[in-house]
């Protein structure tokens, strides 16, 4: 895979790029950082792309609190954006930027509503199922603190970890619709944000016995 249609900001995304992405519908949209513990894993790299596979890796310094432009699409009420496990990166833009990325749609969540035939629902699997597409993850657990001298090889597995969700939220939809639990699923996207804040404060499973 290619970086064609690819372009990599630094801090913030391009005004004229952010226009393109505002005026969309639905954009995916994934994080890259330094670990999974919310708090001390810092925010390296996001990643957007839009249905004509227009993908924008925008680099994240260390410290940085806000990135005005990015902010204006994750928080832009008319356009969904699309994440595979959605509750992890709402946190860290909460943690990182103080938002509240609204509308989300989460293939994750999606993908163990509709495809309950499977017990496998991480991003290779599914996008393997819905889209025919083999994802090379081997760059996954990498070093991506030093945003300036991100390899090709991990830039292109950032740019493919969003530019099949689009389709995959498409796919998960019909399904959904198909079995009749897309209005469960509206209800499950609309809790991630609450969860996100619980997880944040590192509180555990509330809703346990």
């Amino acid at each position: 895979m290619s970086l064609d249609n690819f372009q990599i900001c630094d801090r913030d995304i391009d005004t004229t790029i952010a226009a393109r992405y505002l005026g969309a519908d639905a954009i995916a949209v994934d994080t890259e950082t330094m670990g999974l513990v919310m708090g001390r894993d810092r925010l390296c790299l996001v990643q957007l792309c839009d249905s004509q596979g227009y993908v924008t890796a925008i680099r994240i310094e260390k410290g940085q609190t806000s990135a005005p432009n990015l902010e204006k699409i994750l928080t832009a009420p008319d356009i969904t954006k699309v994440f595979h496990f959605a509750r992890f990166d709402v946190a860290q833009f909460r943690v990182t930027f103080g938002i509240e990325t609204a509308p989300v749609f989460c293939t994750k969540i999606a993908s163990k509503l509709a495809r309950t035939y499977t017990s496998s629902h991480g991003l290779k699997s599914l996008i393997s199922e819905v889209v025919g597409v083999d994802l090379d993850k081997s760059s996954q657990s990498s070093d991506w603190g030093d945003v300036e001298n991100l390899s090709e090889q991990q830039l292109i597995y950032a740019a493919n970890d969003v530019r099949y969700l689009l389709e995959a939220q498409i796919k998960l939809t019909a399904m959904l619709k198909r079995e009749n639990r897309w209005g469960l699923a509206k209800k499950c996207f609309q809790c991630i944000y609450v969860f996100s804040i619980l997880d944040t404060m590192q509180y555990g499973n509330v809703f346990d016995h």
